[in-house]
């Protein structure tokens, strides 16, 4: 019986194989965030579970998966979040709004963030940190509350209804009619104002003042916050710090040919 002798191009074959499936278990971590168990992986990738453990092993000896000690459940690792912050930071929304963020940090001396839209909801991927700042919401790759936090308030404002819905509803379920028509009143304020402020609403003694960038076609790109302790940061929506975040936010949507809408 002859020997079989793989033939570069069945080898290459393979290696394109092994990263396609590489990939799809990648996808699927993200999909699954924060963590997921060995078993509901496999489902949800379509794959052998004992597939699956074989290449989280080569993820998590790669850095792009990780594995809790406590609950055994896999997530992805550092090199993947790098991954994805260099990827993110190729948006002309990151690009354009990095400038502008360190420029309203020493103007105001306090953090501030650009989140951008993602699967979980808005999705912190830029911060300019000021000194000793508030931080525990301002991490990078932090998903903050729709309804709980002034940036996913005005997420919720500008995005269209089926972008928000999903996350809506898991957040306050199938609200009555009473509270579906205050938080009407309150987009359509936010919408007229350009700008949303909190006090305390994420956090104790945390306030906020966030507002919407605009690309063309009047399309969300992001939103910028503003970020500090109660006892400093006054978020007055009237006062200096909003005009200027709003002047922030009015030039990074200039510089990517969006405008709100009318």
């Amino acid at each position: 019986m002859a020997k079989e002798i793989e033939t570069p191009v069945g080898a290459r074959r393979q290696k394109v194989q092994a990263a396609e499936v590489g990939t799809d278990i990648l996808k699927g971590l993200a999909e699954l965030a924060p963590a997921t168990s060995l078993t509901k992986l496999a489902e949800h990738v379509g794959m052998p579970a004992s597939k699956v453990h074989r290449y989280l092993q080569a993820l998590i000896a790669s850095g792009f998966a990780e594995q809790d000690v406590l609950t055994n459940h896999y997530g992805l690792g550092r090199e993947a979040l790098l991954v994805g912050l260099a990827a993110l930071g190729r948006l002309d929304v990151v690009k354009v709004a990095t400038p502008r963020l360190i420029e309203l940090r020493d103007a105001l001396n306090e953090t501030c963030f650009l989140a951008v839209w993602g699967n979980k909801g808005p999705t912190v991927v830029h911060v300019e940190q000021a000194l000793g700042a508030v931080t525990l919401v301002t991490q990078i790759g932090s998903v903050l509350p729709l309804l709980g936090s002034s940036t996913g308030l005005v997420f919720n404002a500008f995005l269209p209804e089926p972008e928000t819905s999903k996350i809506r509803e898991q957040e306050v379920g199938k609200a009555s009619a009473e509270r579906s028509a205050d938080l009407h009143k309150q987009m359509a304020l936010i919408r007229k104002a350009g700008l949303h402020q909190v006090h305390g609403l994420l956090m104790p003694g945390v306030n906020a003042l966030s507002a919407p960038v605009f690309a063309a076609g009047h399309r969300l790109a992001g939103v910028i916050t503003v970020v500090g302790a109660a006892t400093a940061f006054r978020a007055d929506a009237q006062g200096s710090a909003a005009e200027l975040l709003v002047q922030a936010a009015q030039a990074m949507s200039s510089r990517m040919g969006g405008v709100a809408p009318s």
